[in-house]
């Protein structure tokens, strides 16, 4: 199932020469760059502690409330290079940290979530398990499909190799619609409740 640590080897010259690695480094180098320029945003607003914590936060919505890996490759892609750990292996790690955060936060200092509109959105999701977890759920299944595909850019050199992709690309276009209507449905009933408006059932 999984591969020799031999085979998890990369190079550094690896992640500008092969087209598969050279197209993960990039999306990594990009989500590294919106998330220090976040913190820095946050840290000028709040401080440099608070502005961490309310930056880690945000992250953690990201990990736990899309389908898509992207946060996690903070933490998965120099695990991957530096310990040889698969994506999805430390992709797991990332995700217990993002709740162990959350229930710290929850717990110990609530009002954090007050500090932004994604904060205030991600406390909703939180506070209302059913129906609004769904979205937890989703997001779960679809980064888990991504980040598989993250260790098969790591382990190919062209895209045409990707036979892994090739086969599941289709169902995973198809936990995106499901997430797409989720987050719809949660924005509508957030912002209707901000809105102080109650429809009839």
């Amino acid at each position: 199932m999984f591969k020799k640590p031999n085979s998890l080897k990369i190079k550094p010259g690896d992640l500008i020469k092969h087209e598969t690695k050279k197209h993960i480094f990039k999306k990594f180098l990009l989500v590294l760059l919106i998330f220090l320029a976040y913190f820095f945003y946050i840290a000028k607003k709040y401080g440099v502690q608070e502005g961490f914590f309310v930056a880690i936060l945000t992250w953690s919505f990201f990990v736990l409330c899309t389908p898509i890996a992207d946060a996690g490759f903070l933490i998965d892609l120099p695990l991957r290079l530096i310990l040889k750990v698969r994506m999805f292996i430390a992709e797991i790690f990332v995700w217990i940290f993002a709740l162990s955060m959350n229930i710290y936060a929850v717990l110990f200092n609530p009002i954090v979530y007050e500090k932004t509109k994604i904060l205030k959105l991600f406390k909703y999701i939180l506070e209302n398990p059913l129906p609004f977890w769904s979205i937890i759920l989703i997001s779960m299944i679809g980064t888990f499909v991504s980040i598989e595909f993250g260790d098969e850019l790591l382990d190919k050199t062209q895209h045409k190799q990707r036979k892994l992709y090739q086969k599941n690309k289709h169902h995973f276009k198809i936990i995106i619609i499901f997430f797409l209507f989720a987050i719809s449905f949660v924005l509508y009933d957030f912002l209707l409740k901000k809105l102080g408006i109650n429809l009839p059932i």
